[in-house]
């Protein structure tokens, strides 16, 4: 008779681990495991300029001024600097490097409701065709999700996808495949 009260008490306190775990997945709360990103990229940092992360100032040159740096500085009133975040070969996981950037168009249309932005997906020319357009929305659509898991409607968001369609860079080597793996954020 003992056990079935133990076995109820077990399984209760099992579903509330499980609730609990899933809950707490994926680090959608702002700073949850955005941190080091926001403190090292976005935050208010003292130097600023030449601190090498990576975010926005590798490739900064392609979507504005460059001041990858200062985009997360900004008003959430003024669209972010860097639109471009890019994709590692045959992925479409948003590189951590990117997060602060992806954080910092969150910021500014949750503040800016009447805001809408396309995500346009690209690739590289490797692939078919048809492989190359699934990939570009598969990417697209990544950023689409982690915006809407923090809190940006989906009425202010559309994929689009231009596969290999449409080359930031032409050449045949990694510079210029690199250059081409992205999303573009066009308000």
């Amino acid at each position: 008779m003992q056990l079935k009260p133990l076995a109820r008490s077990l399984a209760v306190a099992l579903s509330i681990v499980v609730i609990a775990g899933c809950s707490s997945t994926g680090g959608t709360q702002d700073g949850d495991s955005y941190g080091s990103q926001d403190g090292s990229s976005m935050g208010t940092s003292t130097s600023g300029v030449g601190t090498g992360t990576g975010t926005g100032g590798q490739y900064g040159s392609t979507s504005g001024s460059g001041a990858g740096a200062g985009a997360g500085q900004q008003a959430d009133s003024r669209i972010p600097e860097v639109r471009t975040i890019y994709f590692d070969f045959d992925s479409d996981t948003i590189k951590s490097e990117y997060e602060s950037v992806v954080m910092a168009h969150t910021r500014y249309l949750r503040a800016n409701p009447g805001a809408r932005v396309v995500l346009h997906g690209h690739t590289d020319e490797r692939g078919t065709r048809e492989y190359n357009m699934a990939l570009g929305e598969r990417r697209a659509g990544a950023v689409q999700r982690f915006l809407n898991i923090q809190g940006v409607s989906p009425s202010q968001m559309s994929v689009v996808s231009y596969g290999e369609e449409r080359p930031a860079a032409s050449g045949q080597g990694e510079t210029a495949y690199s250059q081409n793996r992205r999303v573009v954020f066009n308000y």
